[in-house]
């Protein structure tokens, strides 16, 4: 993770993902509707946060489907970071805290 002191602009940020090397997303923050404070906010009333966790959001109608495992997820902000992770079969079993999604508009937020 970043610190915030290296991130110059939050609202004006290039984010990427790709699933096995292919462009599946990429878009700015500067073009969100909902600014991050509101999301982190509204997440938090309807489900608990914990340090580590990871929000995705902006997911435009192109390029969300569902991945497999064995796939490999790479995600970025140009310029600052990408991480790579493989999709694996979960091991946790679902409950109101794992395995939730939530709509909000445009947005998916995993």
């Amino acid at each position: 993770m970043l610190p915030k002191s290296a991130v110059p602009d939050p609202e004006n940020l290039e984010l990427w993902l790709k699933v096995d090397g292919e462009i599946r997303q990429k878009g700015s923050t500067k073009d969100r509707i909902f600014k991050i404070p509101f999301l982190i906010g509204h997440i938090s009333s309807i489900m608990t946060l914990f340090e580590g966790d990871v929000i995705l959001i902006d997911a435009p109608l192109q390029g969300v489907g569902p991945v497999k495992a064995g796939q490999r997820i790479s995600a970025g902000i140009t310029g600052l970071l990408e991480v790579h992770f493989d999709v694996a079969k979960s091991s946790i079993p679902q409950n109101k805290e794992y395995g939730k999604t939530i709509s909000i508009n445009q947005f998916q937020v995993i």
